[in-house]
């Protein structure tokens, strides 16, 4: 089935898929910071920013010969796409330089505030209601958040305003996504992923190591996998609304639990698992009430999506 055939699909079928898709992009993004972790320890944020975004070509290259390039330069309006490209290469750029420096969980925490941020704006900039029972379900998530993680007093160190600033920008990149829905997702990503090659070109040549064989495959991959992310996140975003996939970000935590076993050999304790369970329950009842009070018509999706 085309993604043309699914929108004749009744809305909740649109949202379902919009939920799988944001929850698999949430996978990838989290295998993405373990990736980024690892190698920022060995290179310098601008050289993995810049060979992750070639690696990205890999998926996009494709994607662009078979669309062209006429659709990169008749975008719909043109300062929000370039805002969110700002946006986005900053959101990257800023986690990978806070990871360098902190623990990978407290980077994590400061991120896990995203979906507060996303759902108070879509509510004031896309017009989406968001009821005063998902509001404590939205908080009492972010407490989940706190409870799991702890953030240590590492998290009080100038590299934590580095994370900050990168979940704001990443929040506020999400809803210019949605805002910009008519814009496909290949001219999205594609804007995007210049934007980060651009800066990345920048800053690394003032740092360059030579990297391996090994640490050029591993660069190149983390592009593939975080072009993969963004692209099912965007598509996630013009098929659901962004105040009921917000809380769904939630379930990096329980990714980063498990990467954290498999890459660095650190396991759950009592604390986490408490957190994490109170996530999985806030981020329930947020899907349960968006069935309930939805009442709306259909969305419009763009036929230009393709």
């Amino acid at each position: 089935m085309t993604f043309r055939q699914a929108l004749a699909l009744p809305k909740s079928n649109l949202v379902l898929a919009g939920v799988l898709l944001m929850l698999l992009g949430d996978f990838m993004f989290a295998l993405n910071d373990a990736m980024g972790k690892w190698l920022v320890e060995s290179f310098s944020v601008g050289q993995v920013l810049l060979i992750r975004s070639i690696g990205a070509f890999i998926i996009l290259g494709p994607m662009l010969a078979r669309q062209g390039l006429a659709p990169l330069t008749k975008v719909e309006r043109p300062g929000l796409q370039v805002l969110r490209v700002v946006l986005a290469t900053a959101d990257t750029a800023f986690f990978y330089a806070a990871v360098a420096y902190l623990p990978l969980a407290d980077v994590m925490t400061f991120y896990m505030a995203g979906p507060i941020y996303i759902a108070a704006l879509s509510h004031f900039f896309l017009g989406e209601k968001v009821g005063w029972r998902r509001w404590i379900a939205i908080v009492l998530g972010f407490c989940g958040v706190v409870i799991a993680l702890r953030p240590s007093t590492a998290s009080l160190s100038w590299p934590s305003l580095f994370a900050v600033v990168g979940s704001l920008s990443f929040a506020i990149s999400l809803i210019l996504s949605r805002k910009l829905r008519a814009t496909n997702d290949t001219t999205l990503v594609t804007w995007q992923t210049v934007g980060a090659l651009v800066m990345g070109g920048i800053l690394a040549a003032a740092d360059w190591r030579p990297p391996s064989a090994v640490d050029w495959s591993a660069m190149l991959l983390l592009g593939v996998v975080a072009c993969a992310a963004h692209l099912m996140i965007t598509r996630a975003l013009k098929l659901a609304p962004a105040s009921l996939l917000a809380p769904l970000q939630y379930t990096l935590l329980l990714w980063a639990v498990v990467m954290g076993i498999v890459f660095f050999g650190d396991y759950p304790d009592a604390q986490i698992l408490l957190g994490s369970a109170v996530i999985v329950v806030a981020g329930l009842f947020i899907f349960h009430r968006q069935k309930v009070v939805d009442k709306a018509e259909p969305e419009t999706v763009p036929t230009s999506v393709h």
